[in-house]
């Protein structure tokens, strides 16, 4: 369980990003984080990575805090940010060089098999496109079995065809390790193709508005009826997130949303 505890953050120069933001993330669920601009989305990420500190509240994962980068939990941010001078199965396997040799080969051989990308371990990243990249990135952060990854809009730079090729491999891979996941994306479309929860974020300062359920089984088609319901309601949600405040209805965290 994965628990934001009245969480919020203060730059130096008084931007209030975040204000008293409470949300608990089951164990192998994922939620998809969704907002305008100014919601404090990514800022709420690097607190729980541990690349930031808050300014009131915790973050707790499996009842430790998490004040610091934290060996359970993986990122995956925009850019696929690989070292250019290892070549892909390097990078890959860059974050556990403290296994034994073997079990390191087998888990990178394992994992870019899942990201159909098995014949290119030896490849230096500038050889591969955008999408393989991606890939690349997305099996460095599932080859050590985190038990939370977050993703910091990870396809907003790629076609929809690549996009929707990238979110097939992103769910076979977390069917396998189950971790918790949790994504920043402003794509609805995304959120509903696969979270299991979207969070509606209301900006100035980040808070949590709404939360909309999405109850749908895999693999989810755009077009079927339950996925366009569940995109209406988001978008509404959406809309309700930027008008003032005494103009919106309550948020329903608890609870959320239905359809």
């Amino acid at each position: 369980m994965l628990s934001i505890e009245s969480l919020s953050k203060t730059y130096a120069d008084g931007t209030r990003a975040l204000d008293g933001i409470d949300l608990a993330v089951r164990s192998a669920e994922i939620v998809a984080l969704i907002g305008g601009s100014g919601c404090g989305k990514t800022t709420l990420l690097r607190l729980v990575a541990g690349l930031d500190r808050p300014s009131a509240g915790r973050i707790v994962l499996d009842g430790e805090a998490i004040t610091r980068p934290h060996p359970g939990v993986g990122l995956v941010f925009q850019e696929p940010r690989l070292l250019p001078w290892l070549d892909v199965a390097g990078n890959v396997g860059f974050g556990i060089d403290g296994l034994p040799r073997r079990e390191r080969a087998e888990r990178v051989a394992h994992a870019l098999e899942r990201v159909g990308l098995a014949e290119h371990a030896g490849r230096w990243p500038r050889e591969l496109s955008g999408g393989q990249q991606q890939r690349v990135s997305i099996a460095r952060a599932f080859v050590a079995s985190p038990r939370v990854l977050l993703l910091d809009e990870p396809f907003s730079a790629l076609d929809a065809f690549t996009r929707k090729d990238l979110h097939s491999h992103l769910l076979a891979l977390w069917e396998e390790v189950r971790p918790t996941v949790i994504i920043v994306t402003h794509d609805v479309g995304e959120a509903v193709a696969l979270a299991d929860r979207a969070i509606v974020m209301r900006p100035r300062p980040g808070r949590l508005d709404d939360t909309v359920a999405l109850p749908l089984r895999r693999p989810r088609e755009p077009a079927a009826p339950a996925s366009e319901a569940a995109t209406r309601t988001i978008l509404a949600a959406l809309d309700r997130s930027l008008r003032p405040r005494e103009a919106s209805r309550a948020p329903e965290l608890a609870g959320g949303s239905s359809f």
